[in-house]
């Protein structure tokens, strides 16, 4: 037996081809959701500071549950703003500018923003210049660039003056606001650390020159042996990596005058305690081993590696809330008016582990 198709009664309109699928929650819904008005969400997506803490949770747990997703054009017609910021990073795959990024990520997405990231393969005026270009072409409301070299300083004084631009991990001389960890002050507590445990001196493992971090740690490692009368050893470098490390650890471990050493980045110390090992010099009988950075891994070093914490999450989101104090307050790139740019610092944190130890034979 044969049976007929139904057929549609004569004038009724097809079914579209959206029939059967679910509305999109709107506005309106969210609101009643929330049991706010629609203004009220309006302000959560344009200007959230200006709405109550346990409102504006509110508002986001209702956009949560019915999934709903802001019209950004209609956004950027009645704000002026896209709601991206955008991001320039010369290399992510390094732990500092990898978790600098997460922060920024992290604040965004609390304030309901999109990232978009423009990478470097180094770090120059024109590369600086091309990335926020790109960045600019998709109407971001502004920049984060996260610059921790000095040769980027001449890109980073060429800037649009009509961009909000804040930079993270840069020197003193700049007209932009900048995120900054204290680099001189982990390394002065690193080298009062190893001094504290009767050591004589401290030998430093620097990171690669024109890197800003690095020379920090360098003027604090050197500021506490000079303000300590202490003798200055001569200044090894690496590139960041746990095979330089391990290149100057054999020249160290080579030299028994050398009990403690301080190592400008985790890696770099890891690379030191296997010379150290392949020398037969004990780590921290013989030697006192400190890095920087605090990686994951650092606790499972053998020995655990006493180093230096970055709050790296802090940074990115300092760095996030002044893009947004210059959109919100229609600056550019440049010093505000009056005074100098904005300068969040955060410090760093000694994490003691059994690397270091009291030097032997110290009273």
């Amino acid at each position: 037996m044969t049976t007929a198709t139904p057929q549609p009664q004569a004038g009724a309109e097809p079914p579209g081809p959206g029939a059967g699928r679910p509305r999109a929650a709107v506005m309106e819904d969210v609101a009643a959701l929330a049991g706010v008005s629609a203004m009220t969400v309006s302000r959560v997506l344009n200007t959230p500071a200006k709405v109550a803490p346990k409102t504006r949770e509110r508002v986001l747990s209702a956009m949560r549950e019915l999934d709903y997703r802001p019209n950004s054009a209609a956004r950027v017609l009645a704000t002026g703003r896209s709601g991206v910021l955008g991001v320039v990073s010369l290399d992510t795959t390094l732990y500092g500018p990898a978790c600098t990024l997460y922060g920024i990520e992290r604040a965004a997405r609390s304030a309901e923003y999109v990232i978009t990231i423009a990478s470097l393969g180094e770090l120059n005026r024109r590369s600086i210049e091309d990335g926020v270009e790109r960045l600019r072409a998709q109407s971001v409301d502004g920049v984060v660039i996260i610059a921790p070299h000095r040769s980027a300083a001449e890109g980073l004084r060429r800037l649009p003056p009509d961009l909000p631009v804040v930079v993270v991990g840069a020197g003193d001389d700049l007209t932009v606001p900048v995120a900054a960890v204290d680099q001189r002050a982990g390394a002065v507590r690193a080298v009062r650390h190893l001094l504290s445990l009767g050591h004589e001196t401290v030998w430093h493992l620097a990171g690669p020159a024109d890197w800003v971090d690095a020379d920090g740690r360098v003027e604090g490692w050197r500021a506490v042996l000079e303000g300590e009368g202490r003798d200055v050893p001569p200044l090894l470098s690496g590139d960041w990596s746990a095979r330089s490390g391990y290149e100057q650890g054999r020249v160290l471990a080579a030299d028994p005058a050398v009990t403690a050493v301080f190592a400008a980045n985790d890696p770099m110390a890891l690379g030191l305690l296997r010379a150290l090992r392949e020398a037969g010099r004990r780590v921290p009988e013989e030697v006192s081993v400190v890095g920087f950075d605090d990686v994951p891994e650092a606790p499972y070093f053998a020995p655990p590696l006493t180093s230096v914490r970055q709050p790296f999450g802090e940074v990115g989101r300092h760095a996030f809330q002044l893009v947004l104090e210059r959109v919100g307050g229609g600056g550019g790139g440049g010093a505000p008016p009056g005074g100098p740019p904005a300068r969040r610092t955060v410090e760093p944190e000694l994490v003691v582990r059994e690397s270091t130890a009291v030097r032997r034979g110290a009273r």
